[in-house]
């Protein structure tokens, strides 16, 4: 069956041009004009990922995303034709979103991003992550296997990304992963050159589990390489 791709925009020769790329790849293509149709339409047809614009009428973007996230765990890639600075990229992440991509977007690129971030949804956590993936103490407590992260007894939603790329870090444990190999290994090889994402997400990932973020006690800067877990028992 073939993947189904909503697509919400309100400029409609957009939605046709992405329409004729996708479907040429082989996915099926919901479309919505705003955020309340494409709400009606993703818990009709729970469609596999969704392409949303930031600006548009009735709701926006933002609030969209927003409650997408709270009913599904379905990838959001947000598209916006504004910016993709670093706030932005933020506010899509605390917004629910799992990529922020700015348009114009080239079909090539477009067709491989959306490839990339379906593959990455239908690939659970590894035999060997999921063995590795349970980590408690006095903060924090994390079982990959049931994708549950508490932080001082209160479950902490992370979002599909976040959480690949945490156990990512656990698995390795203690063994710096460069910002290409987290990369490769997260996002896909479609992204090795996006080095930005790596910090910005680690930054988020951060604020939600770390006592103090500006002086992590888990997920460690090696300085110009990448990033470690460390456990609570390493000094």
């Amino acid at each position: 069956m073939n993947k189904k791709v909503l697509v919400v925009d309100d400029d409609a020769t957009f939605v046709e041009l992405v329409d004729m790329v996708l479907t040429r790849e082989g996915f099926e293509i919901l479309t919505a004009s705003n955020g309340r149709e494409a709400l009606r339409i993703l818990f009709e047809s729970k469609p596999d990922l969704v392409l949303l614009d930031v600006i548009m009428p009735q709701m926006d973007g933002w609030q969209t995303c927003k409650y997408i996230r709270e009913a599904s765990d379905v990838p959001i890639i947000i598209l916006s034709g504004q910016s993709r600075s670093e706030d932005d990229i933020v506010r899509g992440l605390d917004h629910g979103a799992d990529e922020y991509i700015l348009k114009p977007i080239s079909n090539r690129e477009l067709a491989a991003r959306v490839k990339a971030i379906l593959r990455r949804a239908e690939s659970p956590p590894s035999k060997e992550t999921e063995q590795s993936g349970i980590y408690i103490d006095d903060h924090l407590v994390v079982n990959i296997k049931e994708r549950k992260v508490l932080v001082e007894g209160e479950r902490v939603r992370l979002t599909p990304i976040e959480f690949r790329l945490f156990a990512q870090l656990m698995h390795n444990a203690g063994k710096v992963l460069t910002h290409r190999q987290l990369l490769e290994k997260v996002w896909g090889w479609e992204y090795t050159d996006d080095i930005d994402y790596v910090r910005i997400y680690i930054s988020h990932l951060r604020q939600k589990i770390e006592e103090n973020p500006s002086q992590p006690r888990y997920i460690i800067t090696d300085p110009g390489v990448g990033y470690y877990f460390r456990k609570n028992d390493t000094p």
